[in-house]
């Protein structure tokens, strides 16, 4: 599994640091873990929340609260198979950007 660090997610998602951290203080549902130097990595589902959260604050104009309720609403939807399949493949996607876009 590809983890990424808030390096990583501020070029993919367009979006300060200190902004990402606030979200993952408003989104329990974000849990990203520290490694052994300290920095937090990313598990895909946290990049893939963090999509959601960036697409319903700025492109739909939510507010945090509202952003969190669509969050919850969508995990518990009756569409789950289709959400799951939409998952895996953003997930496939991920992978694939940062594989190419990885620092060696």
């Amino acid at each position: 599994m590809i983890r990424c660090t808030t390096g990583d997610l501020e070029k993919l998602l367009g979006i300060k640091g200190h902004i990402i951290r606030y979200w993952e203080r408003q989104i329990p549902l974000i849990q990203p873990q520290k490694d052994d130097t300290g920095n937090f990595m990313y598990s895909m589902r946290d990049v893939q929340l963090l999509m959601r959260v960036k697409h319903f604050l700025h492109d739909r104009k939510f507010t945090i609260e509202g952003a969190l309720e669509e969050l919850y609403r969508e995990l518990s939807s009756e569409n789950q198979d289709a959400l799951a399949r939409i998952s895996e493949l953003r997930s496939d996607l991920l992978d694939v950007y940062l594989i190419n876009h990885k620092r060696i």
